[in-house]
């Protein structure tokens, strides 16, 4: 059985839409907005979440329950909630700072409010999972390509 996490409510009423559910409480904070998001997009349980990230079902209801974290889940919490919501781990790091009160600026969170390029996105929440290596390469490629653009238009 599929539990939609809605705040307080078991089943929101059927004549209300769950997103309006979750849009009229105004003490929810934004991890619990960004994993009540996820269940109802794509229909998945807390258990469905829990197995996809490798974590604990408790620990998923938890974070998807608590309106006042005390304080920011693990790292390794945030990057497993990331994989089971099928979000960047970037997005959940942003709300699960806001949501105790710390305020962690970073535009990947600032897009999910926004739905822009997925490829954008993808390359801005992958950055911080590269080795530094890695991140010289890609630095370097990106470089490449924006001497490229800005060469004569006539030319490419």
């Amino acid at each position: 059985m599929a539990v939609h996490a809605t705040g307080g409510e078991q089943n929101p009423p059927k004549d209300r839409p769950r997103s309006a559910a979750a849009a009229l409480e105004p003490g929810i904070n934004p991890l619990q907005r960004l994993i009540q998001q996820r269940l109802r997009e794509q229909g998945w349980s807390y258990g469905k979440v829990a197995q996809r990230g490798g974590l604990p079902r408790s620990t998923v209801y938890t974070l998807a329950t608590t309106r006042n974290l005390a304080r920011p889940p693990r790292p390794a919490t945030i990057d497993a909630l990331a994989k089971g919501l099928d979000v960047p781990v970037s997005a959940v790091r942003a709300a699960a700072a806001e949501s105790t009160g710390l305020h962690y600026y970073d535009e990947v969170a600032i897009e999910q409010e926004r739905p822009g390029d997925p490829e954008r996105e993808l390359l801005i929440a992958s950055i911080d999972e590269l080795s530094p290596e890695d991140r010289r390469h890609v630095a370097a490629l990106v470089e490449s390509l924006r001497r490229r653009a800005s060469a004569d238009p006539e030319d490419g």
